[in-house]
């Protein structure tokens, strides 16, 4: 059995998308830029803010990525995600982890702030072991440095880490991290997206994933 899972946040942990949507579009408008659809908003997540929006505003706005990217981040550290929701047989799945002993983590791409105060909000009751989004002196997403910072936090050899995501990027953080992955289908990727990008082990619930986990 593992000893340590760590989470992706939005789309895994997290339905954020409507607060995602609301707070970029917020920003679009700021700078007079058209709103974006939350289909949109779900095919440009995944690798970052600045990313988000740099696919937002297209290449014709590209001379104004650092203000607007600025802003959006310091709008989305105010959000009191009112939007946002868990999903279903999580509550059930976390607490069936903690009451096996295995440490839980949070790496997102999310900036730190912003991961935090969602910690804060949504997960604090289940005493997760380490919390971390985009923060200086760490690689975004695919990069491994995040994963190794959790490893060495709690402890645990890289064959007795799980990485659970919703994205691209996850599958190649764990590939690039060396760990075991697991996506998930419940997130703002098809199966066919994460397929492509190299994902091999799938899960269609919450409570399908506690079984995984609880029965290797």
């Amino acid at each position: 059995m593992y000893k340590a899972i760590l989470f992706d946040l939005d789309g895994t942990l997290l339905d954020t998308s409507r607060d995602i949507n609301a707070v970029l579009n917020d920003a679009l408008s700021h700078f007079g830029l058209a709103k974006i659809s939350l289909s949109d908003t779900l095919r440009y997540v995944g690798n970052g803010a600045r990313e988000l929006v740099r696919r937002a505003i297209g290449v014709e706005n590209a001379g104004r990525l650092d203000e607007i990217s600025d802003y959006y981040v310091a709008e989305f550290d105010k959000c009191d995600n009112e939007r946002a929701t868990i999903y279903e047989g999580e509550a059930h799945a976390l607490r069936a982890f903690k009451d096996k002993g295995i440490k839980l983590g949070i790496l997102s791409n999310k900036p730190q702030a912003a991961a935090e105060h969602v910690y804060e909000l949504f997960f604090k009751e289940y005493s997760f072991d380490f919390v971390q989004g985009q923060k200086e002196g760490f690689g975004l997403k695919p990069s491994p440095e995040g994963v190794y910072a959790a490893l060495s936090a709690l402890k645990v050899k890289k064959e007795e880490c799980l990485f659970v995501g919703d994205g691209e990027t996850d599958v190649k953080t764990a590939e690039n991290a060396g760990v075991d992955g697991v996506s998930v289908l419940w997130g703002f990727r098809t199966k066919a997206q994460l397929e492509a990008a190299g994902a091999k082990r799938f899960v269609e619930s919450f409570n399908e994933l506690e079984k995984l986990v609880l029965c290797e």
